[in-house]
This record gives structure tokens, sequence and C-alpha cells, in this order.
């Protein structure tokens, strides 16, 4: 049986790596193998093939079930002819509302859809919406409930995000979410012609989240002002959106993110909890019928009716926590169990770790694409390893039986924290050096005191539910405390590359090795398996150099690569107060490649689309200078450690290659009213005969200065288009002159400038140059190898981030 749901999971698993679906002939093949496989399984004498069949079997109906869910998902697209059209929907909240700064979020239940002209539409099912606040009339959205009907007009398009190598997909989670469309919603006040229709629509999915809604309500007036206000919400919905970035970073840092959430050990503690209450109640439980008493127990055991009781709370909790994988995991788990009781079958806890992951993937196959799924299974996958089978002494009194329940609950903390080493690296590209420590204080705390504390004060009658909030929030403030002066050494956190395969499997045998049980020889030798995971270093350019021209959406960020040298040419644009494109785009990629330091960062003006993440960056790793041409008191200016004024003129070299500021020049700066564009740090990097010409957003004025001045200069093999290829830029005189072969263009998909403008793209086409385009493409990384002495011909080697990782998912 375990064969089987493991043969699944690995099937469903696979087809999460395919870069499309299978067609007719291939399902019907893989159908024809599925019979054969099953009929082998049900045939073979001999236990392994049996076991090999059965595996098979089930790696085929995985792979199946799966691709039949993706394709029933993908069906529901949104027609290209109705992006960014005003469109009039009816439908339902369909959960709880998310307040941000400068509006709202949250997903609606289509039921009718209709044009501007009136005419009936067909559209997802459920789409996700944004709704803004209007500043200038000082208007904000109307608060939204879950299961109110409403009457909405709104823009739509299809599912899209940034595509970057170890980036979040944005997509695949719209996809598994069942979210086939987003968009914003038109218009605010009484004459929008947005309007409620019904106070609420019955749905058991609606009374969960209303519930949701009144607890979090609830919860964030008792907690107002608060700062871990957003921790104790957390706890007890599982709704993380109100944590602060700041202290998330802490919270990481320290290896302690697990906790802040409903995590398996607080159902198992709440089901354990409500499974003890019933079963004291039940066994002391009679009811007097003819003077006769009846007890409760003769009808039915009190062990079956605790289990029952236990996986009812349990199955409330997971409810109220959105359902996320790690509670899904712990609720089969324990229903598997109170199966197990009622039907008078015992099943070996591996069998019900097997069943939980099957029933996971066959409800969610995306779940195998997000990290907590991993670490949820790894982490009892660990615990059993180190404890079923392993002899224990035998306690005779109550001292020796809590010193032993001590010993046990510090020896399983242990193997989960050194378990997970060698996937924590794989999944983050860093490991938490301080997170036993923390987690040794945190675990105890968070589950037996602050959780407690913050489910019995969301329920409590008032006085008492503040007084347990707040003591649940004084209890958080306190452990934040010890977990910033944790964070803040310099070694709470080791950081390396994402592994390749033999590391990481290397480092899963000295795993297996280190925790193997006492008698195995030189445990200690499993360390040395790990060297080549911990020791893992960046990979960098032999020869020339290598850019990452990033995903970010609207806005400029590129990473120049030599052999020993990484130069950051702006940082993307600000998405929200506490969203920007280091924070989203470029930190996650420095970490996937354990990058911990730039030698430079240039900003090349103070758009809001290319310095918008250089605060991000500057806070979370060490920059060696900073050059722009922003104004003397910017506060990236003032946060840099080292800065200098961009000036054409300026050249230095690394490893053999060569950067030159060609813009602006010294007098620019004095020109009254220059407009931010018009200063963009314009540079140029060369090794042997190839080069690449980042240009910002230079303009025609600035085009024609340089064609003018520096002509010589100018001639590059990549040009990055100026100002995402306005028709402000990319003059006809200016191309002829840089006569590039390749051009990338950074723009967010649909923005609402349209770049890069329709004429424009034709004049760099007209030309033969190659063009790469972030919202098409992904990422696109350009490996410059320089020749060397004529002996290997100068090249660009060109991947983009959606062709080289493509997955059926991808709209574009």
């Amino acid at each position: 049986m375990r064969s089987l749901l493991l043969g699944f999971a690995s099937g469903v698993g696979l087809l999460q790596t395919r870069p499309a679906l299978p067609g007719v002939m291939q399902t019907v093949l893989l159908l024809a193998a599925l019979v054969l496989a099953a009929v082998l399984a049900c045939r073979m004498r001999r236990a392994s093939t049996r076991v090999l069949a059965r595996t098979a079997s089930g790696a085929i109906a995985g792979f199946l079930w799966a691709a039949l869910l993706a394709t029933h998902y993908l069906a529901e697209e949104l027609p290209v002819a109705l992006e960014g059209q005003e469109i009039t929907v009816t439908g339902v909240i369909a959960n709880l509302p998310y307040r941000f700064e400068r509006g709202l979020r949250f997903h609606f239940a289509v039921e009718q859809a209709a044009s501007a002209g009136g005419g009936a539409l067909t559209l997802p099912s459920r789409i996700a919406l944004s709704w803004y606040d209007d500043p200038r009339a000082k208007l904000s959205p109307p608060v939204l409930r879950p299961g109110e009907r409403w009457q909405l007009s709104v823009k739509l398009k299809r599912p899209h995000g940034n595509a970057n190598p170890g980036g979040f997909d944005y997509e695949v989670w719209l996809l598994e979410q069942g979210l086939r469309a987003t968009g914003s919603v038109r218009g605010l006040g009484p004459d929008s012609g947005n309007r409620r229709l019904a106070a609420f629509v019955f749905s058991l999915t609606a009374m969960v989240e209303r519930c949701r809604g009144w607890l979090r309500e609830r919860m964030a007036t008792a907690l107002a002002g608060q700062r871990y206000a957003g921790v104790i919400i957390a706890l007890v919905i599982g709704d993380q959106r109100d944590i602060g970035q700041d202290d998330w970073k802490v919270f990481t840092r320290t290896g302690i993110g697990h906790l802040v959430s409903i995590s398996g050990l607080h159902i198992t503690m709440v089901a354990g909890l409500f499974a003890a209450l019933v079963q004291a109640l039940w066994r002391r439980s009679f009811h007097t019928r003819a003077q006769l008493p009846l007890l409760l127990p003769l009808l039915l055991p009190a062990q079956k009716v605790a289990a029952l009781a236990g996986t009812a709370a349990a199955l409330v909790y997971v409810l109220l926590a959105g359902f996320g994988v790690p509670a899904q995991r712990t609720l089969y788990m324990i229903a598997v169990l109170a199966m197990a009781l009622w039907t008078g079958r015992i099943a070996s806890v591996s069998h019900v770790l097997c069943t939980a992951l099957a029933v996971v993937l066959l409800l969610d196959p995306w779940a195998v694409l997000w990290p907590g799924f991993w670490l949820s299974f790894s982490a009892v996958a660990v615990i059993l390893y180190v404890s079923v089978g392993r002899a224990r002494p035998a306690c005779q009194d109550g001292a020796a039986s809590r010193m032993q329940a001590l010993s046990d609950a510090a020896r399983t903390q242990y193997a989960v924290t050194v378990g997970l080493v060698p996937l924590t690296l794989l999944l983050f590209g860093q490991i938490s050096l301080v997170s036993p420590l923390a987690n040794a204080i945190a675990i105890p705390l968070v589950s037996f005191a602050v959780t407690p504390l913050a489910l019995a004060g969301s329920v409590a009658p008032a006085p008492l539910s503040a007084w347990l909030l707040l003591a649940a929030h004084w209890l958080v403030a306190q452990l934040a405390l010890l977990l910033e002066w944790l964070s803040g050494f310099a070694l709470a956190v080791w950081t390396a590359p994402i592994p390749q395969w033999w590391m990481f499997a290397l480092g899963l045998a000295g795993m297996l090795w280190l925790l193997a049980p006492r008698g195995w020889p030189a445990r200690w030798l499993g360390l040395l398996l790990w060297l080549p995971l911990l020791l893992n270093a960046s990979d960098a350019p032999e020869h020339g150099f290598r850019v990452t021209a990033f995903d970010v959406g609207q806005g400029n960020a590129l990473l120049v690569e030599t052999a020993s040298h990484r130069l950051l040419y702006d940082t993307g644009p600000a998405y929200t107060p506490d969203s920007d494109g280091g924070s989203r785009v470029i930190l996650p990629y420095l970490r996937y490649r354990g990058i911990s330091r730039l030698d430079a960062m240039l900003v090349s003006h103070s758009d809001i689309d290319h310095a918008g993440g250089a605060l991000s960056v500057l806070d979370e790793i060490d920059v060696g200078w900073v050059g722009s041409s922003l104004e003397p008191d910017h506060e990236i200016i003032n946060q840099a450690s080292r800065h200098s004024r961009c000036l054409a003129g300026q050249n230095w070299t690394w490893d053999g290659v060569r950067f030159e500021m060609l813009h602006p020049t010294p007098s620019i700066y004095d020109i009254p009213g220059q407009k931010p564009n018009g200063r963009s740090c314009t540079l140029k990097v060369s090794a042997g005969g190839v080069s690449m010409l980042l240009a910002g957003d230079i303009e025609a004025p600035q085009e024609s200065l340089l064609l003018s001045g520096m002509p010589q200069r100018l001639p590059s093999t990549v040009l990055l288009a100026p100002h995402h290829g306005s028709g402000t830029s990319s003059t006809s005189d200016f191309l002829d002159a840089v006569a590039p072969q390749i051009a990338v263009f950074q723009v967010g998909y649909r923005n609402r400038y349209r770049h890069p403008k329709a004429e424009v793209e034709q004049r760099y086409a007209a030309r033969g140059i190659r063009r790469l385009r972030s919202d098409l493409d992904g990422a696109v990384m350009l490996d410059f190898a320089a020749s060397g002495g004529g002996e290997v011909p100068a090249a660009v080697g060109v991947e983009t981030r959606r062709l080289t990782q493509k997955r059926y998912w991808f709209g574009r």
C-alpha cells in the first residue's frame, strides 16, 4: 500500500515539472500502461515485482490525476479579447478580503458577466480583484464581507506573474487557487455603478470565511496599535498578511517562521485537548430512565467518541486556518488514526503518513511546488526515522519519566534541526544557525502558552477576551526581544547557493548517517558528506561577464557579474509600501545564488521604477559603493556606506572587463528643471569583442548628445532599450550608431504606458535586432564570452526563464 501511495505522489510531482500537459495519444498510452501495471501488481508472485508494479501504477495514476485537474482548471481561461475591457460582473465575495495601504484585495465568484454594451459574456468562475483608494477624492472601497453578492465594474487580464530564477511563481499559485483572471474594480462612490445586491448568500465556504472575518475583527480591535497583533491573528485563523516585513525577517533568520502560523503541533494539541475532555466527560456521563442509570460508554466506547471529537476539533481549526498544507497533513493523519480506531485496524505510523501524503496531493496536486509541503512531511519523516523501532530506557517513577520526556523532546528537536538541513538549503539557500536555541524556547512558549491564550481570547466574552489576547501578545513581544537579539549576530544565518542534485543526495546520505541509531559506526562521518553542500560556492563567469536582466515588471534591474565582482544596475519598482523589486525579485535571486555581497550598485535616476528596491537591497546585504544621479539628500545616498555621483568619463576594470560611464555630463546636473530621465546613468560594459550598453531612461535629447559627443563609444552587442521602448527614445540615428544584435526591453505585462511602443519595436525589427521582452520571456540571462586573444570568437549566450524553465501553466 505504501509503495502505491508513494508512487502516486511521485507521479503528481512529475507532472508539475512538465512544459506541457499530455495529449490525447499520450493519455491513451498512459492509461494502457496503468492497466498493465495494475494487472502485474495483482498477479505477480514475487514481492519485489509486486512492489515495483504498485509503484509504477501509482505513479501513472498520480500523473494522470494531476493532468486531469490541471486540464480542468486551465480550461477556464479569460479570452485575450476581453483583457483590458470594462466588464460588469455579478457574483459573491469568495474569501476574507484583505485591507492593504492602497485598497482592498479579494476573490470573487462570478455568477454573471456582461460587456459595456450589455451582451452576456463567459468568464472564469473565480477571479482575483483589487479595489483601490482614490486619494484625490478621499474615497475608499466599502467594507466587504465574505458571502455578500455584489455588482462590480471591472477590468481583467489573464494570469501573469514575474518569472525569475529563485522567485515566487504567481501564475501557478493562481492556478492552485482556481483563479483564472486578475483585475481591478473601476470607480468609487454612488455613481460608479458598483453596488451590493445581497448581504449574505449561504454556502459552507462563506460561513467559514465569515467566522474567520469575525474572529479577525475581534482580535484586531482588542489588539489595536499592538505591533504583534498580526502574529496573534495568524495563530488563530492562519492569516499572516498583517505581519510586518521586518518581523518576518527576524522570524526567518532565527528559523521560527513555521511557528507563526497554525502548525501541525498546534492542531494536534487542540485535537488532543478536545479528545481528552470529551473522553473524560463521556466516561462520567449517565442518563436516568425508569430509575435505572444508563451509562453512555455502554452504548459507545469513550475512546471512539474521543477520536471523533478530536477529529472534529481538528477539522474546525484547519478550516479556520485557511486549509494550508501543514494543517491538511495533520488533519488527514488524525482522521486516518481515528478511522483505524473505529474500524479496529491498527495502522502503522508510516502508513498514516503515506495516506496523508496521498490525500493532500489528491485534493491539491500543486502542493508539491511549495516549500511548506516538503518541510512538513519531511519533518514527520525524520521524527519517524529517529523514533520508530528504537529502544528506550524504561522509567520507574514520575521524576524519571519527566526527565525522559524532556530528553525525548530535546532529541526530537535535534533530529528535526539536523534532518532538515539539506532540504532547507535546497529550498532556500540558507539555514539558521541560531534556530536550535530559538526553537527550544519558542516551541514550548508558542505552543503551550501563546496559542492557548490566543484561542481562548478569540472566543471569550469581553473583557476577558482582551485580557487573554493582551497576555498572549505580551509573551510574543518578550519572545521577539530574544529573537531580535539572536538574529542580530553576523553568523545567525549560513548562506550557500542552491545545491546541485548530487550535493543534495550526499547531504541526505550524511543526514541519515548522522541520525543513525546508537551503535552505528562513526556517525560523525556524516558531516563529511555535508561539506559539498555547506561549502558550495556561487558560480561566476571564468571569462568575460554575465548579465541577468530581471523580470521586475515595469522597471529596470540588472545584475552584472565578472569572475570576482558583481554590480547591480537599478533595483526595480516599488509595488507597495512593503514590497518592491528588491525584496520580491533581487534578494530572492541573490539568496538562490548564494550571493551575500555586491561590489557596487548603480541607481540610474530617481524614478520609482528604477530606485524602488534600492533601500531593501541596502538593508539586507553589504554593498561596497553606490553610484547614482540622485539628489544629495536622497534617502538612498544617506543609507549608502559610500556614494559617488555618475559622471561621463568614469571608468574602471574588473577581471579584464571594462566599465565606462557615458552619461550624464557634469553640466547636466546644473540645468534647472532637468527631468530625472535626462540624468540617467548610462553605462557600457565591455570584454573582448562583446559589450552591453545600459541606457537607463535616456530620451532623444540625451541620445543626440551621445551621438555628437562620443559616437565611437556607442557600438554595442546588446542594448538595454532606453526608457523601456518609449516613443521618446530609441531614435533611428541612435540605433544605427549602437547597431546592437540584441535588445532587451524590461517592461510590465500590459503596462499602462504601452511600452514598448509598436512603432519603436518596429524600428528595432527593421534593423534585424533580436528583441527580448521581460513580460513575454521572463528574466533574460546573457553570457558574454570575451574573445581569448583571437583564438576564441566572441559570443553572447542567451537564456530566457520562460523558455528554459517552461511549465504547462505559463500563459505566454
